[in-house]
């Protein structure tokens, strides 16, 4: 057999075991990572598939190229308001935060291992930031759902602080090396770093936005790998010029995520399978890369060494850097604990062994303990640590099914399939009855193995696969209808401005979407216009206030009566929605 066919063989076998990993690692209370590293020791040299793989080169760039992809389907994934409401905190700690739990870790180190006190904060650099894979791949299987701020701090952190880490460990590999000397020399690297990556990123995300929506591509499947090679370009432009390449993609895929793309669904479908594939990659060649010998032989020191990060330096950075933003104590202690370390700081290990460093071999066999430590203790307990400490909200029901309008470029419009459950508002009403937002139309309803054509009259059942057609601006609205006491609502945002039809009634708004006026409920929103305006001319663009609810005129019929109304929710959920 060729050495091609071999590998080949070879790799569809290990990913194919790590896919099956990933299937038990919820019923085993793992998390996935653990397994796949778990795959890569037990097909190594000193397991039973006998593998040898010691190349740290080939290990180092498929690490990074994974990390990219990983990094990239997060920032895909980050919209603005989780920026917005946690963009502080997320900052402080991926710079000021990984910096102390260096420093600390550091000279922890020099005492335990006996190296330099420039050796030492290399290790410390190396293991100092929060994995973002490790983060990403704990809460999907876990299922964990945490408040929003807490959710958004923890995961922009983890997608935001690897460049600080690389930072770190370049810096301090140059020091040893003697080709920088610490103070300026470093500041310098740091802030090269951070603004060519950032700059780097904004701009290319931006071109993709704009080189997306006018290619004009003969095959669908092509604009998923389009939005891949920018976030490439973003990469690699960011790395050329000396800056961070992780901070660069990361970047770059917030800013294609929060803009409207060509087959959006299909190019976030296509990056979330990428950084599956990223993950199992990524950590079965770290774990082929490991000898359990080796670990043993520093195990006293690595455990001594994962006990001073996970229970002092990560805690004191934590507490030290976020006391200003008034999270609680039990968010601080939860913070605290969720340092989960993963493949960035392995793959970063490689550098001292690439470049020679004598105590190379020490490094990257402590650092590859200290991660399966963190991994085994930090990301089993996860879930029971927010249990106890009372954050873990409850888990929010399967979100609908969307299907793209792909024929339609330039139509901002969905297929959105909802299955109407037994608490559904929508449960045992007509279709006639329903107040769904204006332009929004139930395109066929499926019971069974049949299919209804929805008329007026049709009562929507429990179990029944309702698929409506709609803009993506009114999604929220229509969440409400079809998903309407199960779970809580998501906010809606105040920006958008929800056409309604006049004849909706007062009693139709609080019994569809949860939202109170001080009105009759026979009233319609026409009506409750005319009185409140009391104008002797209703004019397009009135407007009232109810509370957290403004009402405004949108479109007027040639009898002059009120047909579509502008719904705004100026304050979300609970206030002014039940």
């Amino acid at each position: 057999m060729f050495a091609v066919d071999r590998l080949l063989l070879v790799g569809g076998i290990l990913l194919l075991l790590g896919i099956a990993s990933s299937k038990f690692s919820a019923r085993l209370g793992l998390p996935v990572l653990v397994l796949f590293l778990a795959v890569g020791m037990l097909a190594g040299s000193e397991g039973f598939g006998g593998i040898a793989f010691e190349n740290y080169t080939l290990a180092h760039g498929i690490g990074t190229a994974a990390l990219a992809l990983i990094l990239f389907d997060g920032g895909l994934r980050t919209p603005l308001s989780s920026i917005r409401l946690a963009w502080k905190p997320s900052l402080a700690l991926a710079t000021a935060g990984v910096l102390i739990t260096s420093v600390l870790t550091g000279l922890a180190a020099t005492r335990i291992l006996g190296l330099s006190l420039q050796e030492g904060i290399l290790l410390g650099g190396i293991v100092g930031s929060t994995d973002a894979a490790a983060v990403f791949a704990v809460l999907r299987s876990s299922g964990l759902r945490l408040r929003e701020r807490l959710s958004a701090t923890l995961e922009i952190e983890s997608g935001s602080n690897d460049p600080m880490a690389v930072f770190l460990t370049v810096g301090m590999l140059q020091v040893l090396l003697g080709r920088m000397e610490m103070g300026p020399d470093l500041l310098g690297l740091f802030v090269l770093q951070m603004a060519v990556g950032a700059l780097a990123g904004v701009v290319v995300g931006r071109v993709g936005v704009w080189a997306i929506n006018r290619i004009d591509l003969d095959a669908a499947g092509l604009y998923p790998i389009l939005v891949s090679a920018f976030g490439l370009l973003a990469y690699g432009l960011a790395a050329s010029l000396q800056g961070s390449g992780f901070l660069a993609v990361y970047l770059a895929g917030i800013v294609l995520g929060n803009r409207r793309l060509v087959f959006q669904r299909g190019v976030l479908l296509y990056h979330d399978a990428a950084a599956w594939l990223g993950q199992i990659a990524m950590f079965v060649v770290l774990g082929l890369l490991s000898f359990p010998s080796r670990l043993l032989e520093v195990a006293p020191q690595g455990l001594a060494l994962a006990l001073v990060l996970v229970l002092v330096a990560r805690p004191l950075a934590v507490f030290i850097t976020l006391l200003p933003f008034r999270f609680d104590l039990r968010e601080l202690a939860f913070l605290s604990w969720v340092g989960l370390k993963g493949a960035v700081p392995i793959t970063l290990a490689t550098f001292p062994l690439l470049l020679g460093l004598p105590q190379g071999p020490l490094i990257f066999n402590v650092v590859f303990f200290v991660v399966l430590i963190s991994a085994v203790t930090q990301g089993i307990t996860l879930p029971v640590f927010a249990r106890r400490l009372g954050l873990q909200l409850p888990t929010e029901p399967q979100p609908a099914v969307t299907l793209e309008i792909t024929s339609l470029r330039d139509v901002d419009g969905d297929i959105v399939e909802y299955t109407v459950g037994p608490e559904s508002r929508a449960a045992g009403k007509r279709v006639r009855d329903l107040a769904l937002p204006d332009g929004v139309v139930i395109a066929l309803v499926a019971r069974g193995q049949e299919f209804i054509p929805p008329r007026g009259s049709t009562t929507l059942q429990d179990d029944d696969h309702v698929f409506v057609v709609l803009r993506s601006e009114v999604r929220l609205l229509v969440d409400r209808i079809f998903s309407g006491g199960v779970g809580p609502e998501k906010e809606v945002p105040a920006i958008v401005e929800f056409p309604l039809r006049g004849s909706t009634t007062v009693g139709e708004l609080e019994e569809f979407y949860g939202i109170q006026l001080d009105a009759p409920a026979a009233c319609t929103l026409d009506a409750l216009l005319r009185e409140s305006l009391a104008a002797e001319r209703i004019a397009l663009g009135h407007r009232i206030e109810f509370g957290e609810i403004a009402l405004s005129v949108r479109e007027l019929g040639e009898d002059g009566e009120i047909e579509q109304v502008g719904l705004t929710i100026t304050s979300g959920p609970g206030s002014g929605a039940g």
